[in-house]
């Protein structure tokens, strides 16, 4: 795995969207969520990853955390599927995890109830199923299976 991490930016946005597209279709956000998302830097903490042997524009994935003084909210990830499987996707959920922990909060989630492997990757982070959200993603009609993971001690 040859990626670094660093904050992302609204420069980031154009590549963030087609990832998107290619993970989340048809249930992906928009740019004016995301613009959104980075303009509320006191409780939203998002990263990219760039490959490391590439220029700083090559984005290979990102993911968001939301937090309160009471909870967290893991808001996104993703990881282009050519980089799928280098553990990418472990580093940057992991990175966000840190921040959680450093603030002593539970952290919430929701993920496609017909995504089993996504599924699977966060239990081996600690979550665990507690509930379902009927037509969370309402393009393709799917239910969202919510996770958490209580605080780390």
């Amino acid at each position: 795995m040859s990626v670094r991490l660093r904050d992302m930016t609204v420069a980031d946005l154009p590549r963030v969207m087609e990832l998107e597209e290619e993970l989340f279709a048809p249930d992906t956000w928009t740019e004016w969520m995301y613009r959104d998302e980075l303009a509320r830097p006191d409780t939203r903490h998002y990263l990219v990853a760039v490959d490391a042997d590439a220029d700083a524009d090559a984005v290979v994935g990102y993911a968001g955390l939301i937090s309160y003084p009471y909870e967290a909210h893991i808001a996104t990830i993703g990881v282009t599927g050519t980089r799928q499987q280098e553990g990418i996707g472990a580093l940057l959920l992991d990175t966000l995890l840190a921040e959680a922990d450093g603030r002593r909060t539970p952290v919430l989630l929701e993920v496609r109830e017909d995504d089993e492997a996504t599924q699977a990757f966060y239990r081996r982070r600690g979550f665990a199923e507690i509930g379902r959200r009927p037509n969370y993603y309402p393009l393709s009609g799917k239910d969202a299976v919510v996770m958490l993971r209580e605080v780390a001690r």
